[in-house]
């Protein structure tokens, strides 16, 4: 294990919201490549758990939990500073890092507010109560988000896509896991 570094389990509740592309400076600092264009649930947490990269060179193995001292934005991207990690060379070695944090880590939504990932998976239905599919992703087009469905049509499976703005959705209720909108199933 490296450096900083200890050897911990991966949450049950862990997301995916970035990866460690470089060293930055000498002191320790990397860089972070956040997934979000609000990297708010990465700032805020005190603890990132990291993954080694998929493929390329791998400077750990399994789970290593990080103690974050800081992090702030940077331009495009976040940087960061971690125990134990206290010059180039070991902030070099977490090069292609996953970092994950813990959904309950993450900052509260506002109202009317919602992570994408916590709606990944609910039901969508419209005002004439007809299933129109389940949210598989979200696509960000620019000016709006739109939910990417997928349901069963004659055997085989169909993709659905729907703005996600106040006009069509009516109602988001995660305790339920649906999504209300204004959309029929023949659009």
């Amino acid at each position: 294990m490296l450096p900083g570094l200890d050897v911990a389990e991966l949450p049950a509740d862990a997301i995916e919201v970035g990866r460690i592309s470089d060293a930055w400076g000498i002191k320790g600092w990397f860089k972070v490549l956040p997934y979000s264009a609000d990297p708010e649930a990465l700032l805020s947490s005190k603890r990132w758990f990291l993954l080694p990269t998929e493929k390329g060179a791998k400077t750990f193995v399994g789970t290593a939990a990080l103690s974050v001292k800081e992090a702030k934005e940077h331009s495009d991207s976040v940087v960061a500073s971690a125990e134990g990690v206290s010059d180039r060379n070991a902030a070099e070695a977490l090069r292609g890092a996953r970092i994950f944090v813990s959904r309950a880590n993450f900052p509260a939504a506002g109202t009317d507010e919602y992570y994408w990932v916590d709606l990944i998976g609910l039901s969508v239905i419209n005002r004439q109560d007809e299933m129109l599919g389940t949210v598989r992703e979200l696509l960000s087009t620019g000016p709006q988000t739109v939910l990417v469905l997928e349901y069963a049509q004659d055997g085989k499976t169909q993709e659905r896509m729907i703005p996600f703005v106040s006009a069509y959705v009516d109602s988001v209720d995660l305790a339920a896991k649906n999504i209300r909108v204004d959309w029929l199933a023949d659009y």
